[in-house]
């Protein structure tokens, strides 16, 4: 797991000097074991490294026995050892152990084609200089990030954006039409960035760069739902058990030590068991919780680490680590943090760092088999849908009133209802969208932006992946997400392990397994009112049923309660600043009303002030170059809480050993 960095001139001529190490540099954490660079008259590349297989002697940039043939390579093909004998065979000679140098003797032996022999998360660009061609790849399901810049005649590209912003053509500019998006999810869809002109290559695509121009195109795609094969509930839950046992194997491929991050979960739990059946010694495993117990998972993570003797260690996080850590962990995502979640999930992977290198994950398990509560709530809105529009317009007009009327409801309830067929005449996607997914719903966006500025726009990228899937309606909503919500998670779980120097591997997002996923029938992933059914199935011997059946928690974090505290006035004059994004681009008497309402406690805006609140510290730190005012954290700003309220840092419990 590395950082990567460079760029490509159509015309001979090179960048200021010292460009390249500056692009490499502003990522060195992703890669603090070593740093490397290729130079021509046409293209540079740079390499951080992070060493996991062949620690000695992996380093790269690599090349091809003639040396007209260069990678920089982040990821790893977990596949190489299989892959590496027919290269061989054919005659080409190898000089490390490493998968990366496989990357380039397979590109030889195949072309552009290569990609469909590989099994791993990766993102590479690999440099012809006999033809003046770079190819350009990003792993199926988008695990490892890959950004670029192109204004037809300079091409860089990086693994995060700020690297390119250390070309002395790339400056940063906001993304404008991407605010209404923004503002709902709190995260792109498509291949744009909140940065202009900065592009994401898509999961599964390859960017082909030659003297003639650019061109990408998709070598694998997300499988849809199949014609469900004629099999038993045991067939299947064994066929499961197999291939998720083989993936596992397959990611404890390291030169390394590694761990597990537990969340005491069935996902992560399961991780853990089948780990713990692989290798020889005791898995170690990290957990991240808070001061405030309701919020926290400790109890479960120490259970589940208790049953699987794990050596097992756990990190507290309180309000004022929290804050304290948002900026910089804004700047480590490049874009606004989507999620709470990101800030615990830096803090475990430091954890984690002080004692392995490798951490496996539990991450799309939910995607995958229905592991979310909306996939079967909206399904149950589906149902009511043509019972509930047999009544007359004028009865839903009176319903949707006394919905927006009730004093009987809580805020947060009444403002769900207003998200349903209950409270909207609209089409139930959008609902889905606005209810599930949305901190602004479509008519928030409307009253905080100028009318050519939602336009209905927000959720077009979301909706034509939806109407893409062919499926059932489970089937859609698992192909949507997988499609946009998963990718995204993929990139706070990236950027947030690697603001760790940690590698982190994702188990369930094996691409044969998730084409394996696609061909389990809807009842198999949810049953009644059972999420992740097959899943659940598959594990009963590995795990106590109390684990495996517990209520999903969801990482949650205490942000509601950390609002309404009197520490917390900090963050709300930090919105009404003047001369940030937010004043700039939103109305402010609608954000003033909104603030106000959420002190008051007439209306939980938790969320909605989460997503203010990381655009205003992103637009500071990179529209308006102010990140010396973030250096000493958010509480610089904010109130610190009281010194006998503070967590001890990184409060480490004492392992949890065998009995």
């Amino acid at each position: 797991m590395c950082g990567i960095a460079g760029f490509v001139n159509l015309t001979p001529g090179s960048a200021p000097a010292g460009t390249l190490e500056r692009m490499t540099g502003v990522i060195a954490h992703r890669g603090p074991d070593g740093a490397g660079f290729y130079r021509d008259s046409f293209a540079e590349l740079g390499h951080r490294r992070l060493a996991i297989i062949d620690v000695a002697g992996g380093q790269q940039p690599i090349s091809n026995e003639t040396g007209h043939l260069w990678i920089i390579y982040n990821g790893e093909i977990f596949n190489h050892a299989e892959v590496r004998p027919d290269l061989e065979r054919a005659g080409h000679v190898y000089r490390t152990r490493s998968d990366t140098e496989t990357v380039v003797h397979a590109y030889e032996e195949y072309g552009p084609d290569c990609l469909s022999r590989f099994r791993g998360m990766f993102a590479f660009a690999l440099w012809d200089r006999s033809t003046r061609t770079l190819l350009c790849a990003r792993d199926r399901l988008g695990i490892k990030p890959f950004y670029y810049y192109w204004d037809g005649e300079l091409f860089a590209f990086a693994s995060e954006i700020k690297a390119l912003l250390q070309h002395p053509r790339i400056s940063p500019a906001f993304e404008e039409s991407l605010l209404a998006e923004y503002l709902a999810f709190g995260y792109s869809s498509s291949d744009k960035t909140l940065f202009a002109g900065i592009r994401k290559l898509m999961p599964g695509c390859r960017l082909l760069l030659t003297p003639s121009g650019l061109s990408i195109e998709r070598y694998w795609n997300l499988p849809q739902q199949h014609p469900v094969e004629e099999r038993d509930d045991e067939s299947w839950i064994r066929e499961f058990r197999r291939r998720l046992e083989e993936t596992v194997r397959l990611r404890l491929m390291s030169d390394v030590p590694l761990g597990v991050l537990l969340s005491g979960g069935v996902d992560s739990s399961a991780i853990a068991a089948l780990m713990g059946r692989m290798v020889s010694k005791r898995v170690q495993s990290f957990s991240v919780g808070y001061r405030e117990e309701t919020f926290s998972e400790l109890t479960q993570a120490s259970k589940a680490a208790a049953h699987l003797g794990t050596d097992h260690r756990e990190v507290i996080i309180g309000m004022d680590d929290f804050f304290a850590a948002l900026p910089e962990l804004v700047w480590h995502e490049d874009e606004p943090l989507a999620w709470p979640s990101s800030v615990a999930l830096y803090f475990v992977s430091r954890l984690a760092s002080q004692h392995v290198k490798v951490a496996l994950t539990g991450e799309g398990s939910d995607e995958l088999f229905a592991g979310y509560r909306r996939y079967r709530l909206y399904a149950l809105n589906r149902r009511c849908q043509d019972y509930y529009r047999v009544l007359p317009a004028w009865i839903r007009g009176r319903i949707r009133q006394a919905v927006a009327a009730s004093r009987l409801l809580s805020p947060s309830v009444r403002r769900k209802l207003q998200h349903t067929i209950l409270g909207l005449d609209e089409s139930l996607e959008s609902l889905y969208l606005d209810n599930f997914y949305s901190a602004f719903s479509r008519a928030e966006q409307g009253r905080l932006l100028a009318p050519q500025e939602v336009n209905g726009g927000a959720y077009q990228p979301f909706l034509e992946h939806w109407r893409a899937a062919g499926a059932s309606l489970l089937g859609q909503m698992l192909y949507a997400d997988q499609k946009t919500y998963l990718v995204e998670l993929l990139m706070k779980q990236d950027q947030m392990s690697m603001a760790c120097s940690i590698e982190s591997r994702v188990p369930f997002l094996d691409h044969l397994f998730v084409e394996f996923a696609a061909g389990v029938p809807d009842r198999m992933k949810m049953r009644g009112g059972q999420a992740k059914y097959i899943l659940k199935r598959a594990v009963e011997d590995l795990l106590p049923r109390d684990i495996i059946y517990r209520t999903k928690m969801g990482f949650p974090t205490p942000l509601r309660q950390w609002l309404r505290r009197p520490e917390a006035a900090g963050v709300f004059a930090i919105l009404r600043s003047k001369d940030g994004l937010v004043a700039q681009y939103l109305d402010r008497g609608t954000v003033e009303r909104l603030i106000a309402s959420h002190q008051s406690g007439l209306q939980d805006a938790t969320d909605r002030i989460w997503r203010l609140l990381n655009l205003q510290l992103w637009g500071d730190i990179f529209m308006l170059q102010r990140r010396d005012r973030w250096r000493e954290g958010l509480f610089s700003s904010v109130a610190a809480l009281p010194l006998t309220e503070r967590p001890s840092g990184d409060r480490i419990a004492s392992p949890v050993r065998r009995t």
